[in-house]
């Protein structure tokens, strides 16, 4: 039986989407805990930043993670210190890192 070039690139197009999926699940990166105090005296099992890596993701899945973001303002000052990051919820870390702005994120939402 001879397939018709409709029916081959739509299984073309599903096969790319499918694969497009399982690649950006499977690079979202969990979130890793430490197990000792670290130097800034933050007590023992606190959570440890996932740090973003390139390639950066392109695609993300909508699921409700929430993660707290350090995003790079852009912001340098000469004179005086200013804050060059800020704190920012996304709703996972895929979402997160996708922002090339993004060093790495906690697994949980920023306080208010």
């Amino acid at each position: 039986m001879r397939m018709n070039y409709l029916n081959m690139a739509r299984t073309i197009v599903a096969g790319a989407g499918l694969m497009l999926l399982f690649a950006c699940a499977l690079q979202q990166p969990g979130p890793a805990v430490t197990t000792a105090s670290d130097a800034g005296g933050k007590p023992a099992g606190a959570p440890k930043p996932t740090p973003c890596t390139d390639p950066r993701p392109q695609v993300c899945t909508m699921d409700y993670r929430p993660v707290c973001a350090t995003r790079d303002t852009g912001i340098r000052c000469v004179t005086t210190p200013c804050p060059s990051t800020e704190k920012r919820t996304y709703s996972n870390g895929c979402g997160a890192c996708s922002d090339p702005k993004v060093s790495g994120y906690l697994p949980e939402a920023c306080p208010e």
